[in-house]
């Protein structure tokens, strides 16, 4: 008598190997990546808020929702790169 289902291919189990196409170099220095980071997260934020004007009811509540998001991000970030490098605060 045939089988109705085929075994399932046969696979060579191999070891997870995650891609290098996006990699941050080990020896950057934290308070650099945190500096990108704060960057980022402070264009993202204007990027957002400029999309938002274009937007009506749910959807532009939506987008400042998630410009405010960013935003508490942004100012976590920024605590832990003044905790990294404390400057004299004004």
């Amino acid at each position: 008598m045939d089988k109705l289902i085929p075994d399932p291919p046969f696979e060579i189990e191999r070891p997870y190997r995650p891609t290098t196409f996006f990699t941050v170099l080990p020896d950057i220095k934290t308070e650099n990546l945190l500096a990108h980071a704060c960057e980022s997260l402070a264009s993202a934020n204007v990027m957002l808020n400029d999309f938002a004007t274009y937007l009506n009811g749910p959807q532009r509540n939506t987008a400042l929702v998630i410009a405010q998001i960013i935003m508490l991000a942004e100012l976590a970030v920024n605590r832990a790169l003044d905790n990294v490098d404390p400057q004299e605060q004004v």
